[in-house]
C-alpha cells in the first residue's frame, strides 16, 4: 500500500490531469483527486480526469464542507494538498478534527507584489499557515511570497506544476521544414489577460512592417468581441488540450499580453513545443523559462508600444526562431510529468518519514 494523498483542487486543466497521471502510475503513492466540475470559463472537459482516482464536483457540492470532508476522510489520507487558501471549504479541512494527525502540503502560485494585502496575510492566515508542513510553490516569484509569510526555507518546495513534455517536444522537429509565419495566443479574453492591449499592439504592429503575420487566438471570455472583425486575427474560441497540440505545431511564436498572470503554463507548454515566446514581465513563469533575445522576448505589461514593437522584432528575428525555439525546450524540459512526479514523491516521502 503507497502513501495515502488527496489532492484538494480547483479547476480541472490537461497540465494537472498529466501531473496527476504521472503520480498515479507510481506504486509509491495512492493518489485521489477532488476538484470541480468543469466550469464555463475554461469548458475544459471532465474526459481529462479519465483513469485518475477522483471525484469531481458539481457547483452546489463544491461549497458543501461536510461533502468535501466526508470524501477526504474515505480516503484515510497520510497527507492531504490543498490548491490555495481561497476555497473555503477546502481551508477549513486543516482545522477538522478528523484530519488531527493529517499532513497538510500546501501549493500556491500567487507571486510577491508588496501589496499591503500580502504585508497582513502573515497574520491573518497564521493558524492556517502553522498546520502547513510543506508549501509548493510554481518558481522564485511565488517562492518570495511563501518565504514572507514565515514558511522556513527548508519547507518551500518549487515545481508545482509539470506538462506533457513528451507530447509538446515533437513538434520543434516537424516545424523545421518550414517555420510558420504566424502568432498564437492561448488563454482567456478578458482585460487581465490584456487582449485589449494585444488587439491595439497588433493593429499597430500590421501598419509598421510589410506583409504582417495572423494571430491565431484560442479562449474565451468577455472581450471576446475585440477579437472580431480584426484584419489578421482568427478567433477559433475555445479548444480542447489535444487541439491545442495542433495549434502549436502550426505556430511560429506565442504571444502573451498579460496585464497579472502569476505562471501562465501556456509559456512553460509553447517552451516545450519549442516555440519561441513575446511575453510581458507580468507573466511569472518567463523568470524561470524566457531570456531576452536567446529564446523570446519579454515586453512591459500595460504598454501597446512596447508589445507592437516586439511583434515587429519576432517577425524581423524570423531566421533565428528555430534556434530560440530549441533553447526554449531546454528550459522547459525541467518541468515534464516524469520530473513533476518524481518530484513530489520525493517531497511527499521526505515529509511524512520526517514526521
Amino acid at each position: 500500500m503507497g502513501l495515502k494523498v488527496v489532492f484538494c483542487w480547483t479547476d480541472i486543466s490537461g497540465y494537472m490531469a498529466a501531473c496527476w497521471r504521472a503520480l498515479v502510475a507510481s506504486p509509491e503513492i495512492d493518489s485521489f483527486v477532488v476538484a470541480f466540475q468543469a466550469k464555463t470559463e475554461t469548458a475544459f472537459s471532465d474526459q481529462l480526469m479519465e483513469g485518475i482516482p477522483c471525484h469531481l464536483l458539481d457547483l452546489e457540492k463544491r461549497h458543501d464542507f461536510s461533502h468535501i470532508k466526508s470524501l477526504a476522510k474515505e480516503q484515510n489520507p497520510d497527507v492531504i494538498v490543498l490548491n490555495g487558501w481561497f476555497h473555503r471549504p477546502y481551508y477549513r479541512l486543516a482545522f477538522a478534527s478528523e484530519f488531527r494527525d493529517t499532513n497538510f502540503v500546501l501549493t500556491m502560485d500567487t507571486p510577491w507584489w508588496g501589496t499591503w494585502k500580502q504585508h497582513l496575510a502573515p497574520y491573518l492566515l497564521r493558524p492556517f499557515l502553522q498546520r502547513m508542513s510543506q508549501v509548493v510553490v510554481t518558481g522564485e516569484r511565488s517562492w518570495q511570497y511563501a518565504w514572507r509569510l514565515g514558511m522556513p526555507p527548508e519547507r518551500i518546495y518549487k515545481g508545482l506544476y509539470g506538462i506533457d513534455f513528451d507530447a509538446l517536444s515533437p513538434l520543434w522537429a516537424e516545424r523545421q521544414a518550414y517555420w510558420p509565419k504566424s502568432f498564437l495566443y492561448i488563454g482567456r479574453y478578458n482585460s487581465v489577460k490584456g487582449i485589449d492591449v494585444m488587439v491595439q499592439a497588433y493593429r499597430q504592429y500590421c501598419q509598421t512592417v510589410k506583409d504582417p503575420w495572423p494571430l491565431v487566438c484560442c479562449g474565451q471570455g468577455d472581450l471576446a468581441h475585440l477579437l472580431e472583425n480584426q484584419p489578421g486575427i482568427k478567433n477559433l474560441g475555445f479548444v480542447q488540450p489535444q487541439q491545442v497540440l495542433n495549434q502549436l505545431g502550426a505556430a511560429g511564436t506565442l504571444v502573451l499580453p498579460s496585464r497579472f498572470d502569476p505562471w501562465p503554463l501556456a509559456l512553460v507548454e509553447a517552451a516545450a513545443a519549442g516555440l519561441p515566446v513575446l511575453c510581458t514581465e507580468a507573466c511569472g513563469s518567463a523568470v524561470e523559462l524566457v531570456r531576452q533575445g536567446y529564446n523570446g522576448w519579454t515586453v512591459s505589461s500595460h504598454n501597446v508600444e512596447a508589445l507592437s514593437q516586439g511583434f515587429a522584432t519576432i517577425q524581423h528575428n524570423y531566421d533565428y526562431l528555430p534556434t530560440w525555439g530549441q533553447r526554449a525546450q531546454i528550459f522547459a524540459a525541467a518541468y515534464s510529468t516524469s520530473l513533476w512526479a518524481e518530484r513530489w514523491q520525493h517531497q511527499l516521502k521526505a515529509l511524512t518519514t520526517a514526521i
